[in-house]
C-alpha cells in the first residue's frame, strides 16, 4: 500500500469502470475511492463488529494533508468509542432506490415499476455509484444529453432527486446536485378530442372489440390508461369500479351507470379475471391498444373538458378524476360518497352521447 501523499494522489488516473480504493500504508483506515469522474477520500473502520466509513471529502477540495490530519482526527475519536455514532457512508444509488421503493406509503405498483425503469434505462450508470460520487456536472451533463425530449430529461433528474433526498434524511449527504440543472421549460399539450363524431366514427371502425370497449370506457369515465388496462371484473360493481390502489396511493371507487354496462357488454364473458384480455400477453391482459387519432390521455382531458361545459363543477370533475384536492381537508378528510358524484356522472355522460350522436342508449342509473 502506498502513502497517499499529494503526489501520489493527482497522478492517480480515473477508472474507466467501477470504483478503484487506495488505502494508506501509515494511516490505518484512511482510504482514496477512484471512479470515472472523481477522487474521494473517506476513514473506514471495524467498530463493534460492523465496518463504518465516513466520508472526509473529495480530491482536490479536500488535499491529501487535510484528509490525513483529518484521518488522524477520527482514528482518536473513534478509538474513544465515538465510532459508533459515525454513521455508515453514502449508500450506493442503486441501494438507495431500493429504499424508496420500500416505502410503504409509495403509489401502486405499476408507479413503482415505471420508476425503476427510469434508472435502469437513464441513469444505469450510475446505480454502482455511491451518492456522493454523483456530481452537479454529472447530472447536468445528463440532463443536457437527454434536451431531445424536455419533459423526459426533467422526470428523470427529478426522480432522482427525490431518491437523493429520501436518502438524505439517514445519511450525511449535501443538498442534491440537481440544484445545479436549468430545468426545461415543459408545455403540456392539452389536446382534447374536439371532433367527438370523427372519434365515433374511428372507434367504430376497429376491428377489436376489446380495443373499441377500451376506448369507449375511457373518455366515458376519464380513467387512467393503466386503470383501465388493468381493470380487473372483481373490481367492477353494478354502481361502482373499485380502483384498490391509484397513482395518489389511495383506493378509489369510481360512480358508472348503464351506459357503461353496456360499454363493457362485448367485453364480458372474455375473461374471468380481466376486463380486457389478451391470450397473447404473458400476463393474460392487454397492454397496448390499436392508435387512435388521440391519446388515451386525450380521452380522460375530453372528460373532463365536457363535464365542465355541461355544468359540472370543476372541484367535482376534480373528484371523478380522482385528483388529490389542494387543501388538507380535502386530501385527508372529505371522501365523497357515490350518491354524491354519480348525478355529475349521469350530466357528463349524457353531454357526451350527445356530442358523440349516440342518442340511443339510457344513462340513467
Amino acid at each position: 500500500m502506498p502513502k497517499l501523499t499529494e503526489t501520489f494522489v493527482r497522478k492517480l488516473p480515473q477508472t474507466k469502470d467501477g470504483t478503484a480504493k487506495h488505502w494508506d500504508s501509515e494511516i490505518r483506515g484512511l482510504v482514496l475511492f477512484v471512479g470515472k469522474k472523481a477522487k474521494t477520500w473517506y476513514f473506514q473502520k471495524d467498530v463493534g463488529g460492523k465496518t463504518r466509513r465516513v466520508l472526509i471529502g473529495r480530491y482536490p477540495i479536500i488535499t491529501a494533508d487535510t484528509a490525513r490530519q483529518t484521518a488522524l482526527g477520527f482514528a482518536l475519536e473513534w478509538g474513544r468509542g465515538a465510532g459508533k455514532l459515525i454513521q455508515i457512508g453514502a449508500p450506493k444509488l442503486e441501494a438507495a432506490l431500493d429504499s424508496y421503493l420500500q416505502r410503504p406509503q409509495l403509489r401502486s405498483e405499476n408507479h413503482k415499476k415505471g420508476f425503476r425503469q427510469q434508472f435502469e434505462l437513464h441513469l444505469k450508470e450510475w446505480l454502482n455509484l455511491p451518492l456522493d460520487e454523483i456530481t452537479k456536472s454529472m447530472v447536468v451533463e445528463k440532463h443536457r444529453s437527454m434536451r431531445q425530449i424536455p419533459s423526459g430529461a426533467n422526470h428523470t433528474l427529478k426522480y432522482f432527486r427525490t431518491v437523493w433526498n429520501h436518502a438524505r434524511r439517514v445519511h450525511d449527504l449535501p443538498e442534491c446536485p440537481t440544484m445545479a440543472i436549468e430545468w426545461y421549460e415543459e408545455r403540456p399539450p392539452g389536446t382534447i378530442i374536439d371532433d367527438l363524431p370523427e372519434w365515433r366514427d374511428e372507434v367504430d371502425a376497429l376491428e377489436n372489440a376489446i380495443h373499441a370497449a377500451f376506448y369507449e370506457l375511457l373518455l366515458f369515465t376519464g380513467l387512467r390508461k393503466t386503470e383501465a388496462l388493468s381493470l380487473e371484473w372483481k373490481h367492477v360493481h353494478e354502481d361502482r369500479i373499485h380502483l384498490p390502489m391509484t397513482k395518489n396511493g389511495r383506493s378509489f371507487d369510481l360512480p358508472i351507470l348503464q351506459i357503461h354496462h353496456e360499454i363493457l357488454a362485448p367485453v364480458k364473458g372474455l375473461s374471468s379475471q380481466w376486463v380486457f384480455p389478451s391470450p397473447k400477453s404473458r400476463n393474460g391482459r392487454i397492454t397496448n391498444t390499436r392508435k387512435l387519432s388521440w391519446s388515451p390521455h386525450a380521452h380522460r382531458r375530453t372528460f373532463a373538458t365536457v363535464a365542465i361545459k355541461a355544468g359540472v363543477l370543476e372541484e367535482v370533475v376534480g373528484r371523478l378524476l380522482n385528483h388529490t384536492p389542494i387543501t388538507i381537508t380535502g386530501a385527508r378528510y372529505i371522501r365523497p360518497s357515490l350518491d354524491a358524484l354519480t348525478p355529475s356522472m349521469n350530466i357528463a355522460c349524457i353531454e357526451l352521447l350527445k356530442r358523440t350522436q349516440r342518442r340511443n342508449r339510457s344513462v340513467l342509473s
